[in-house]
């Protein structure tokens, strides 16, 4: 063209850059090349370089060709330059050049093009000004389908479901009729109201009016259909589908695993061709919320196997489950992962880790990862308030709501639950009754069941029976069984017969079904020796058919949860452990002063491995003895995993001797965190372990 001159050719020098811009062999770098050397480009040059550009990688190269388009002499924009604008600004989110532009469109006279007016609508929706959207199509003349498409749809992403249906209704009104497009906003809009009337009505307007059922909208049909809780219809518009999509297969396993059909959700996820991460943390999460929390762990464990990487709602999700179980080591690896792919530390991840920390016993990591965040929510602070009323730091747990209320946060209704509870652990009666005052007058929140079901607990075991009696009768609801119980289990500890007896009648009327309570009614006539009461109490048990609860306890031992239930022999060591509790109990039979402490000489290992070590602190009270068993055999390094517990819970003079008589005079020199003995913070030592104790 050089040669021959034809590149002084307007007409020939807009047909190849057209060719390098939207055609499927051209090259938009070799297009601006051209448009640089061409002299006064034709306004068709312009726009075509320009809508070249917003269909690919590099889309902000049409907004630096539009400004070089002004600076040049002869071309001004017309209609067919605005649209690709605006396309690209609505993709880019790039809301201020959308009003720059804008402001060029109504200098020029165009904003009643309809193509650009539609451009113009679907730009402010794509980026969040649906007001701005609902001024320019109420003062426009130029309305299509198009216009009224955009505008609905821009109603259901912002989750106006109801301006959306309003908008549907006007445009019937107007006598536009809907196509496809129309009907998936429609859809989706019955769905964020989980309107299932609305919604079966226009799915009977689809097929009555003939359209088009395409994958996206029979996608659409199915997720209303679930979230409208019709599983049925979702089902059979699944199964009807021909061509299913990785969005219809999630849509089908989420719904079945919201709504507890865990073990079909599971059957369909497993037959889902291709799974991203989605359907994933929907069965995770319906196992969480069946309560099902290691089968959720280990099927988080089968995600890390096919190296399908995990979410934020994944990973809430598994320290969820952590926190249930107690699952420390899983919480902490999830913690590892969070860091090592620098996940974000949002306030949502940074509350579930507080939450997790705090629940699994590591109350000090709880608080050094609330002191590391960079923003905290009031969920954040209540997760550490909870925390330490969970551990015993009444103090603490008040101290760290103050600063959540002189930092401008609001407390809800779960904060002053966490407050109560830890006033109620340790027997605060002024403080609780303060803040449940507060909560009522300056906060406007009113108690909740749990609510006055803390501050029965707490009156209660202050001895305040009375006054916790009379609370109960002034609640505004009916009081349940929790209210009740607690109230019961005060006068089961100060010994009031009578009012128990009137208190435990209530609650089995409110339970009658629920064997805890015949027991600890039976139980309380046993300790004040009314033997008669306690016998006719197992005998109403027994008429009415009323079965104990088999116990349930767990135990996370390198990363793997072991489940327990009374007589339980499932569990591939159950013999062994049978065994040594057998070992045991003959051995706490025999005078302390005849034992030489030489049993379970087989079983060291098994102690250790299954956790006994780790549990074994909260029980010395109750069996020091059987302590000095357990440590007579084991090794240093298992004694100093169990003296990281031990200390906050039994005599240190005594745990000190079970120590030193367990190494049988072995010196080690180590750095031992211990903490003071029922002194509630923690201390760093360097103690030389002897055959007297530990020293230093």
């Amino acid at each position: 063209m050089i040669i021959t001159g034809l590149f002084s050719d307007s007409f020939a020098v807009s047909r190849l850059i057209a060719f390098c811009a939207i055609s499927e062999n051209g090259d938009l770098d070799y297009c601006t090349k051209i448009l640089n050397n061409t002299q006064n480009p034709t306004v068709f040059s312009w726009n075509v370089a320009i809508r070249g550009f917003s269909d690919s990688k590099n889309a902000l190269e049409s907004v630096v060709l539009y400004k070089k388009m002004l600076l040049s002499n002869g071309s001004k924009p017309d209609n067919y330059t605005f649209p690709f604008l605006f396309k690209v600004c609505a993709k880019l989110l790039l809301i201020r050049m959308g009003f720059e532009v804008l402001g060029h469109v109504m200098k020029l006279g165009l904003d009643q093009d309809l193509f650009v007016c539609n451009a113009v609508i679907h730009m402010l929706v794509s980026c969040g000004e649906l007001g701005a959207a609902e001024k320019m199509f109420e003062e426009s003349c130029a309305r299509d389908l198009v216009s009224w498409n955009s505008l609905i749809n821009g109603y259901v992403r912002s989750g106006r479901a109801v301006e959306a249906l309003g908008t549907y209704r006007k445009m019937e009104m107007g006598g536009v009729r809907p196509d496809v497009v129309t009907m998936i906003g429609v859809v989706s809009s019955c769905a964020q109201l989980e309107n299932l009337r609305l919604g079966r009505d226009i799915h009977q307007y689809i097929v009555e009016n003939g359209l088009t059922l395409t994958i996206p909208l029979v996608n659409s049909l199915i997720d209303m259909y679930v979230k409208c809780g019709d599983l049925k219809a979702a089902r059979e518009l699944f199964d009807c589908l021909k061509n299913k999509t990785i969005v219809s297969w999630t849509t089908m396993v989420v719904g079945y695993a919201k709504y507890g059909f865990l073990d079909t959700a599971r059957k369909m996820f497993e037959e889902m061709p291709e799974k991203d991460v989605v359907p994933w943390n929907a069965i995770i999460g319906g196992y969480i919320q069946a309560k099902r929390y290691k089968q959720a762990l280990t099927l988080f464990y089968e995600m890390q196997e096919k190296n399908i990487k995990p979410d934020e709602i994944t990973m809430l999700s598994c320290l969820s489950a952590c926190s249930q179980l107690g699952a420390l080591n899983v919480g902490i690896w999830v913690h590892h992962y969070i860091e090592k792919y620098q996940l974000s530390l949002n306030e949502a991840v940074g509350t579930a880790l507080v939450d997790m920390y705090a629940k699994c016993g590591n109350i000090t990591k709880a608080l050094q990862v609330f002191q590391e965040l960079p923003k905290k929510n009031s969920l954040t602070w209540t997760a550490l308030i909870g925390g330490l009323a969970l551990h015993g730091n009444a103090h603490a747990a008040i101290s760290h709501f103050a600063e959540m209320l002189a930092s401008g946060l609001m407390p809800d209704e779960i904060t002053f639950l966490e407050v109560l509870s830890a006033c109620c652990h340790s027997g605060l009666v002024e403080e609780g009754r303060k803040f449940f005052s507060e909560m009522i007058i300056k906060y406007n929140i009113s108690p909740k069941l749990k609510h006055y079901s803390c501050m029965v607990d707490l009156l209660g075991r202050a001895g305040l029976l009375q006054e916790a009696e009379e609370l109960i009768n002034s609640m505004p609801t009916k009081a349940d069984a929790v209210v009740w119980g607690a109230l019961f289990f005060a006068c089961r500890m100060h010994q009031d017969v009578e009012r128990g007896k009137r208190v435990g009648s209530k609650l089995l009327e409110l339970e009658p079904q629920d064997s805890g309570n015949y027991v600890l009614l039976a139980n309380m006539y046993r300790d004040a020796k009314l033997w008669e009461e306690a016998r006719k109490v197992r005998k109403m048990m027994v008429e009415k058919g009323v079965v104990k609860t088999p116990g349930c306890s767990s135990i996370e031992v390198n990363g793997i949860v072991n489940e327990f239930i009374v007589r339980d022999n499932l569990h591939p060591l159950s013999e062994q452990i049978y065994g040594c509790l057998i070992q045991l109990t003959r051995h706490l039979e025999v005078d302390e002063s005849q034992s030489g402490l030489d049993v379970l000489p087989e079983y060291p290992f098994f102690v250790s491995e299954f956790g006994y070590l780790r549990n074994l602190c909260f029980c010395i009270n109750v069996l020091p003895y059987c302590g000095l068993i357990l440590l007579d055999h084991l090794l240093a390094p298992d004694i100093l995993e169990l003296s990281w517990g031990a200390c906050s819970i039994m005599s240190g003079d005594f745990y000190h001797e079970g120590v030193g008589k367990a190494i049988k005079g072995l010196g080690a020199l180590i750095d031992v965190m211990l903490m003071r003995c029922l002194g509630g913070y923690y201390e760093w030592r360097y103690a030389w372990m002897s055959n007297g104790g530990v020293d230093g």
